[in-house]
Protein backbone atom coordinates (compact mmCIF):
# COMPACT_ATOMS: atom_id res chain seq x y z
CA UNK A 1 0.00 0.00 0.00
CA UNK A 2 1.48 3.33 -1.02
CA UNK A 3 2.09 6.03 1.51
CA UNK A 4 -0.45 8.85 1.81
CA UNK A 5 0.44 12.14 0.18
CA UNK A 6 1.50 15.07 2.29
CA UNK A 7 -0.79 18.13 2.32
CA UNK A 8 1.47 20.07 -0.07
CA UNK A 9 1.77 17.12 -2.44
CA UNK A 10 -2.01 16.76 -2.44
CA UNK A 11 -2.41 20.49 -3.18
CA UNK A 12 0.06 20.30 -6.10
CA UNK A 13 -1.71 17.24 -7.47
CA UNK A 14 -5.08 18.98 -7.16
CA UNK A 15 -3.87 22.06 -9.04
CA UNK A 16 -2.32 20.00 -11.83
CA UNK A 17 -5.43 17.89 -12.25
CA UNK A 18 -8.09 20.56 -11.72
CA UNK A 19 -6.58 23.59 -13.43
CA UNK A 20 -4.93 21.38 -16.04
CA UNK A 21 -8.28 19.82 -16.93
CA UNK A 22 -10.07 23.18 -17.13
CA UNK A 23 -7.26 24.73 -19.15
CA UNK A 24 -7.16 21.72 -21.47
CA UNK A 25 -10.93 21.95 -22.01
CA UNK A 26 -10.66 25.66 -22.80
CA UNK A 27 -7.80 24.98 -25.21
CA UNK A 28 -9.83 22.23 -26.87
CA UNK A 29 -12.67 24.68 -27.46
CA UNK A 30 -10.28 27.12 -29.12
CA UNK A 31 -8.63 24.54 -31.37
CA UNK A 32 -8.29 25.52 -35.00
CA UNK A 33 -7.98 29.25 -34.36
CA UNK A 34 -5.37 31.51 -35.87
CA UNK A 35 -3.77 32.14 -32.46
CA UNK A 36 -3.46 28.49 -31.56
CA UNK A 37 0.24 28.77 -30.83
CA UNK A 38 -0.42 31.68 -28.41
CA UNK A 39 -3.19 29.78 -26.60
CA UNK A 40 -0.93 26.77 -26.10
CA UNK A 41 1.87 28.91 -24.69
CA UNK A 42 -0.56 30.74 -22.39
CA UNK A 43 -2.02 27.40 -21.22
CA UNK A 44 1.42 26.11 -20.19
CA UNK A 45 2.40 29.39 -18.54
CA UNK A 46 -0.92 29.65 -16.67
CA UNK A 47 -0.46 26.15 -15.26
CA UNK A 48 2.96 27.22 -13.94
CA UNK A 49 1.37 30.39 -12.48
CA UNK A 50 -1.32 28.28 -10.79
CA UNK A 51 1.35 26.14 -9.13
CA UNK A 52 3.21 29.28 -8.04
CA UNK A 53 0.06 30.51 -6.28
CA UNK A 54 0.47 27.75 -3.70
CA UNK A 55 3.61 29.46 -2.39
CA UNK A 56 3.22 33.05 -3.61
CA UNK A 57 -0.51 33.79 -3.95
CA UNK A 58 -0.36 37.42 -5.07
CA UNK A 59 2.46 37.19 -7.68
CA UNK A 60 1.00 33.95 -9.04
CA UNK A 61 -2.49 35.46 -9.27
CA UNK A 62 -1.24 38.63 -11.01
CA UNK A 63 0.77 36.56 -13.51
CA UNK A 64 -2.29 34.43 -14.30
CA UNK A 65 -4.39 37.60 -14.58
CA UNK A 66 -2.00 39.03 -17.17
CA UNK A 67 -2.16 35.76 -19.12
CA UNK A 68 -5.99 35.83 -18.99
CA UNK A 69 -5.94 39.20 -20.76
CA UNK A 70 -4.06 37.54 -23.62
CA UNK A 71 -5.93 34.24 -24.00
CA UNK A 72 -9.02 32.51 -22.54
CA UNK A 73 -6.78 29.59 -21.52
CA UNK A 74 -5.47 31.77 -18.70
CA UNK A 75 -8.96 32.19 -17.15
CA UNK A 76 -8.95 29.06 -14.89
CA UNK A 77 -5.61 30.02 -13.31
CA UNK A 78 -6.65 33.67 -12.96
CA UNK A 79 -9.91 32.85 -11.17
CA UNK A 80 -8.12 30.38 -8.95
CA UNK A 81 -5.58 33.08 -8.08
CA UNK A 82 -8.32 35.51 -7.07
CA UNK A 83 -9.81 32.84 -4.79
CA UNK A 84 -6.41 31.99 -3.27
CA UNK A 85 -5.66 35.64 -2.44
CA UNK A 86 -9.14 36.12 -0.95
CA UNK A 87 -8.65 33.08 1.28
CA UNK A 88 -5.11 33.87 2.42
CA UNK A 89 -4.66 37.65 2.15
CA UNK A 90 -6.24 40.79 3.53
CA UNK A 91 -9.48 42.01 2.02
CA UNK A 92 -8.11 45.18 0.33
CA UNK A 93 -5.41 43.15 -1.40
CA UNK A 94 -7.92 40.47 -2.43
CA UNK A 95 -10.30 43.14 -3.76
CA UNK A 96 -7.46 44.65 -5.81
CA UNK A 97 -6.62 41.28 -7.35
CA UNK A 98 -10.31 40.70 -8.14
CA UNK A 99 -10.59 44.12 -9.86
CA UNK A 100 -7.43 43.38 -11.84
CA UNK A 101 -8.90 40.05 -12.93
CA UNK A 102 -12.16 41.65 -14.05
CA UNK A 103 -10.21 44.29 -15.99
CA UNK A 104 -8.04 41.61 -17.64
CA UNK A 105 -11.15 39.74 -18.81
CA UNK A 106 -12.64 42.96 -20.08
CA UNK A 107 -9.51 43.38 -22.22
CA UNK A 108 -9.88 39.76 -23.33
CA UNK A 109 -13.51 40.40 -24.28
CA UNK A 110 -12.56 43.46 -26.30
CA UNK A 111 -9.63 41.78 -28.04
CA UNK A 112 -11.14 38.36 -28.59
CA UNK A 113 -14.90 38.75 -28.28
CA UNK A 114 -17.08 35.67 -27.95
CA UNK A 115 -19.60 35.11 -30.67
CA UNK A 116 -22.15 33.63 -28.24
CA UNK A 117 -22.47 36.57 -25.77
CA UNK A 118 -22.47 40.34 -25.98
CA UNK A 119 -19.79 42.46 -24.33
CA UNK A 120 -22.25 43.83 -21.74
CA UNK A 121 -23.37 40.39 -20.62
CA UNK A 122 -19.75 39.25 -20.69
CA UNK A 123 -18.76 42.09 -18.36
CA UNK A 124 -21.69 41.33 -16.02
CA UNK A 125 -20.75 37.65 -15.92
CA UNK A 126 -17.10 38.45 -15.18
CA UNK A 127 -17.90 40.95 -12.42
CA UNK A 128 -20.39 38.56 -10.82
CA UNK A 129 -17.89 35.71 -10.93
CA UNK A 130 -15.07 37.70 -9.37
CA UNK A 131 -17.43 39.11 -6.74
CA UNK A 132 -18.53 35.59 -5.82
CA UNK A 133 -14.90 34.43 -5.65
CA UNK A 134 -13.99 37.39 -3.44
CA UNK A 135 -16.90 36.75 -1.07
CA UNK A 136 -16.29 33.02 -0.95
CA UNK A 137 -12.60 33.40 -0.19
CA UNK A 138 -13.20 36.12 2.43
CA UNK A 139 -15.81 33.99 4.16
CA UNK A 140 -13.47 31.00 4.20
CA UNK A 141 -10.65 33.13 5.62
CA UNK A 142 -12.95 34.54 8.33
CA UNK A 143 -14.11 31.03 9.19
CA UNK A 144 -10.52 29.81 9.58
CA UNK A 145 -9.66 32.86 11.68
CA UNK A 146 -12.68 32.20 13.89
CA UNK A 147 -11.69 28.56 14.37
CA UNK A 148 -8.11 29.58 15.17
CA UNK A 149 -9.39 32.15 17.67
CA UNK A 150 -11.65 29.59 19.33
CA UNK A 151 -8.78 27.11 19.56
CA UNK A 152 -6.55 29.78 21.06
CA UNK A 153 -9.22 30.74 23.57
CA UNK A 154 -9.71 27.08 24.46
CA UNK A 155 -5.96 26.69 25.00
CA UNK A 156 -5.85 29.83 27.13
CA UNK A 157 -8.89 28.71 29.14
CA UNK A 158 -7.29 25.32 29.70
CA UNK A 159 -4.03 26.92 30.77
CA UNK A 160 -5.89 29.34 33.05
CA UNK A 161 -7.85 26.48 34.59
CA UNK A 162 -4.63 24.57 35.13
CA UNK A 163 -3.10 27.64 36.76
CA UNK A 164 -6.09 28.10 39.06
CA UNK A 165 -6.03 24.44 40.06
CA UNK A 166 -2.29 24.67 40.76
CA UNK A 167 -2.79 27.82 42.84
CA UNK A 168 -5.64 26.18 44.74
CA UNK A 169 -3.46 23.15 45.46
CA UNK A 170 -0.62 25.38 46.61
CA UNK A 171 -2.96 27.35 48.87
CA UNK A 172 -4.35 24.14 50.32
CA UNK A 173 -0.88 22.81 51.02
CA UNK A 174 0.10 26.09 52.67
CA UNK A 175 -2.99 25.80 54.84
CA UNK A 176 -1.99 22.27 55.76
CA UNK A 177 1.51 23.48 56.60
CA UNK A 178 0.07 26.16 58.92
CA UNK A 179 -2.16 23.59 60.56
CA UNK A 180 0.84 21.30 61.01
CA UNK A 181 2.70 24.08 62.81
CA UNK A 182 -0.22 24.87 65.12
CA UNK A 183 -1.10 21.26 65.93
CA UNK A 184 2.46 20.05 66.45
CA UNK A 185 3.52 23.10 68.45
CA UNK A 186 0.62 22.55 70.84
CA UNK A 187 1.16 18.81 71.03
CA UNK A 188 4.92 19.03 71.54
CA UNK A 189 4.58 21.74 74.14
CA UNK A 190 2.43 19.34 76.16
CA UNK A 191 5.07 16.65 75.75
CA UNK A 192 7.79 19.08 76.82
CA UNK A 193 5.82 20.02 79.92
CA UNK A 194 5.45 16.40 81.05
CA UNK A 195 9.06 15.64 80.16
CA UNK A 196 10.13 18.61 82.27
CA UNK A 197 8.16 17.21 85.19
CA UNK A 198 10.05 13.94 84.84
CA UNK A 199 13.36 15.81 84.84
CA UNK A 200 12.76 18.26 87.69
CA UNK A 201 10.69 15.98 89.95
CA UNK A 202 12.57 12.68 90.04
CA UNK A 203 11.37 12.18 93.64
CA UNK A 204 7.74 11.78 92.52
CA UNK A 205 5.94 8.56 93.25
CA UNK A 206 6.32 5.72 90.74
CA UNK A 207 2.67 6.05 89.86
CA UNK A 208 3.01 9.74 88.94
CA UNK A 209 6.23 9.09 87.03
CA UNK A 210 4.58 6.25 85.14
CA UNK A 211 1.56 8.41 84.35
CA UNK A 212 3.76 11.28 83.10
CA UNK A 213 5.85 8.89 81.01
CA UNK A 214 2.64 7.48 79.53
CA UNK A 215 1.45 10.98 78.63
CA UNK A 216 4.81 11.71 76.98
CA UNK A 217 4.67 8.47 75.00
CA UNK A 218 1.07 9.10 73.96
CA UNK A 219 1.78 12.71 73.00
CA UNK A 220 4.80 11.77 70.90
CA UNK A 221 2.80 9.03 69.20
CA UNK A 222 -0.04 11.43 68.39
CA UNK A 223 2.40 14.05 67.14
CA UNK A 224 4.04 11.52 64.84
CA UNK A 225 0.68 10.36 63.52
CA UNK A 226 -0.43 13.93 62.81
CA UNK A 227 2.89 14.73 61.18
CA UNK A 228 2.70 11.59 59.03
CA UNK A 229 -0.86 12.42 57.96
CA UNK A 230 -0.12 16.01 56.99
CA UNK A 231 3.15 15.21 55.21
CA UNK A 232 1.38 12.42 53.33
CA UNK A 233 -1.20 14.93 52.11
CA UNK A 234 1.46 17.45 51.17
CA UNK A 235 3.37 14.90 49.11
CA UNK A 236 0.43 13.52 47.16
CA UNK A 237 0.82 13.53 43.40
CA UNK A 238 -1.14 16.07 41.35
CA UNK A 239 -1.72 13.83 38.34
CA UNK A 240 -5.18 12.44 39.03
CA UNK A 241 -8.35 14.49 38.86
CA UNK A 242 -9.28 13.27 42.35
CA UNK A 243 -6.28 15.05 43.84
CA UNK A 244 -7.98 18.41 44.13
CA UNK A 245 -8.15 20.61 47.20
CA UNK A 246 -11.69 19.39 47.87
CA UNK A 247 -10.44 15.83 47.75
CA UNK A 248 -7.74 16.66 50.24
CA UNK A 249 -10.29 18.22 52.54
CA UNK A 250 -12.49 15.15 52.29
CA UNK A 251 -9.70 12.82 53.40
CA UNK A 252 -8.45 14.76 56.41
CA UNK A 253 -9.96 15.19 59.86
CA UNK A 254 -12.33 18.19 60.27
CA UNK A 255 -10.59 21.32 61.45
CA UNK A 256 -11.37 22.11 65.12
CA UNK A 257 -13.58 25.09 65.93
CA UNK A 258 -14.56 27.00 69.05
CA UNK A 259 -16.75 24.08 70.05
CA UNK A 260 -13.51 22.13 70.67
CA UNK A 261 -12.12 24.69 73.14
CA UNK A 262 -13.20 22.69 76.24
CA UNK A 263 -11.22 19.69 74.99
CA UNK A 264 -8.23 21.93 74.30
CA UNK A 265 -8.44 23.37 77.81
CA UNK A 266 -8.70 19.88 79.33
CA UNK A 267 -5.53 18.78 77.50
CA UNK A 268 -3.71 21.82 78.88
CA UNK A 269 -4.97 21.12 82.41
CA UNK A 270 -3.79 17.52 82.17
CA UNK A 271 -0.33 18.92 81.45
CA UNK A 272 -0.48 20.92 84.67
CA UNK A 273 -1.48 24.26 83.12
CA UNK A 274 -4.20 26.26 84.88
CA UNK A 275 -6.70 27.39 82.28
CA UNK A 276 -9.79 29.50 82.99
CA UNK A 277 -12.20 29.60 80.09
CA UNK A 278 -14.98 32.18 79.85
CA UNK A 279 -17.39 32.13 76.91
CA UNK A 280 -19.78 35.08 76.68
CA UNK A 281 -20.66 34.70 73.00
CA UNK A 282 -24.30 34.91 71.94
CA UNK A 283 -25.13 32.58 69.09
CA UNK A 284 -23.30 30.06 66.93
CA UNK A 285 -19.98 31.23 65.53
CA UNK A 286 -19.56 30.52 61.77
CA UNK A 287 -17.19 27.58 61.14
CA UNK A 288 -14.59 29.68 59.30
CA UNK A 289 -14.45 32.21 62.15
CA UNK A 290 -14.46 29.41 64.70
CA UNK A 291 -11.46 27.71 63.12
CA UNK A 292 -9.43 30.91 63.25
CA UNK A 293 -10.57 31.59 66.81
CA UNK A 294 -9.54 28.11 67.89
CA UNK A 295 -6.04 28.65 66.50
CA UNK A 296 -5.77 31.95 68.37
CA UNK A 297 -6.55 30.25 71.68
CA UNK A 298 -4.30 27.29 70.86
CA UNK A 299 -1.35 29.55 70.06
CA UNK A 300 -1.98 31.59 73.23
CA UNK A 301 -1.95 28.47 75.41
CA UNK A 302 1.16 27.15 73.66
CA UNK A 303 3.05 30.42 74.15
CA UNK A 304 2.03 30.64 77.80
CA UNK A 305 3.15 27.06 78.42
CA UNK A 306 6.52 27.73 76.73
CA UNK A 307 7.35 31.16 78.14
CA UNK A 308 5.43 31.24 81.43
CA UNK A 309 5.18 27.63 82.65
CA UNK A 310 3.09 27.14 85.74
CA UNK A 311 1.32 30.46 85.35
CA UNK A 312 -2.49 30.52 85.05
CA UNK A 313 -3.98 31.44 81.71
CA UNK A 314 -7.29 33.23 81.28
CA UNK A 315 -9.21 32.81 78.03
CA UNK A 316 -12.32 34.89 77.33
CA UNK A 317 -14.59 35.05 74.33
CA UNK A 318 -17.18 37.71 73.68
CA UNK A 319 -19.31 38.82 70.74
CA UNK A 320 -22.56 38.36 68.89
CA UNK A 321 -23.71 38.05 65.27
CA UNK A 322 -23.46 41.29 63.33
CA UNK A 323 -20.65 42.66 65.50
CA UNK A 324 -17.35 40.85 65.99
CA UNK A 325 -15.82 38.05 67.98
CA UNK A 326 -13.27 39.16 70.57
CA UNK A 327 -10.81 36.59 71.90
CA UNK A 328 -8.50 37.45 74.77
CA UNK A 329 -5.75 35.21 76.13
CA UNK A 330 -3.76 36.62 79.05
CA UNK A 331 -1.25 35.24 81.54
CA UNK A 332 1.25 36.65 84.07
CA UNK A 333 4.78 37.14 82.84
CA UNK A 334 7.28 34.48 83.95
CA UNK A 335 9.15 34.99 87.20
CA UNK A 336 12.81 36.05 86.97
CA UNK A 337 14.02 32.68 88.26
CA UNK A 338 11.92 30.67 85.79
CA UNK A 339 13.81 28.25 83.51
CA UNK A 340 14.52 29.53 80.01
CA UNK A 341 11.88 28.89 77.37
CA UNK A 342 12.52 25.98 75.00
CA UNK A 343 13.86 26.99 71.59
CA UNK A 344 11.36 27.78 68.88
CA UNK A 345 11.09 29.25 65.43
CA UNK A 346 9.60 32.51 66.64
CA UNK A 347 7.09 32.56 63.81
CA UNK A 348 3.98 31.41 65.69
CA UNK A 349 2.58 34.87 66.33
CA UNK A 350 3.71 36.06 62.90
CA UNK A 351 1.78 33.28 61.20
CA UNK A 352 -1.19 33.82 63.53
CA UNK A 353 -1.27 37.51 62.66
CA UNK A 354 -1.37 36.66 58.97
CA UNK A 355 -4.09 34.07 59.53
CA UNK A 356 -6.27 36.57 61.41
CA UNK A 357 -5.66 39.25 58.79
CA UNK A 358 -6.71 36.90 55.99
CA UNK A 359 -9.92 36.20 57.95
CA UNK A 360 -10.66 39.95 57.92
CA UNK A 361 -9.70 40.51 61.56
CA UNK A 362 -6.94 42.04 63.63
CA UNK A 363 -4.48 40.65 66.20
CA UNK A 364 -2.66 42.46 68.97
CA UNK A 365 -0.14 41.15 71.50
CA UNK A 366 1.87 43.07 74.08
CA UNK A 367 3.01 43.14 77.72
CA UNK A 368 1.12 45.32 80.17
CA UNK A 369 1.17 45.54 83.98
CA UNK A 370 3.16 42.35 84.39
CA UNK A 371 0.94 40.33 82.08
CA UNK A 372 1.13 39.18 78.49
CA UNK A 373 -2.00 39.95 76.48
CA UNK A 374 -3.01 38.32 73.21
CA UNK A 375 -6.24 39.68 71.70
CA UNK A 376 -7.92 39.02 68.39
CA UNK A 377 -10.91 40.65 66.76
CA UNK A 378 -12.69 38.61 64.09
CA UNK A 379 -15.70 39.62 61.96
CA UNK A 380 -18.92 37.86 62.86
CA UNK A 381 -21.49 38.20 60.04
CA UNK A 382 -25.12 38.55 61.05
Amino acid sequence: MSEMLSPWSAAVAGVVLGIGALTGATLWGLSGGALMWLDVAVAVASLVAALAQLWWPVPGALAATFLAAVSPTGTPAATMGALQVAQRGRFPLAAGVAVAGAAAHLVQGLWRPSSGISLGWWLLLICSSYGALLGWGTLARSHRALLASLRERAHRAEAEQGRKVAEARTAERRKLAREMHDVLAHRLSLVATHAGALEYRPDSSPERLSRAAGVVRSGVHQALEELRQVIGLLREEDDSSDDLPGGLSDRREPWPTLADLPRLADEARQAGQSVYLSDETAGDVPPAVGRTGYRVVQEGLTNARKHAPGRPVEVSLDGSPGTRLTITVTNPLPSPDAPPAPPGGGVGLVGLTERVRLAGGRLDHHESDGRFLLRAWLPWPA
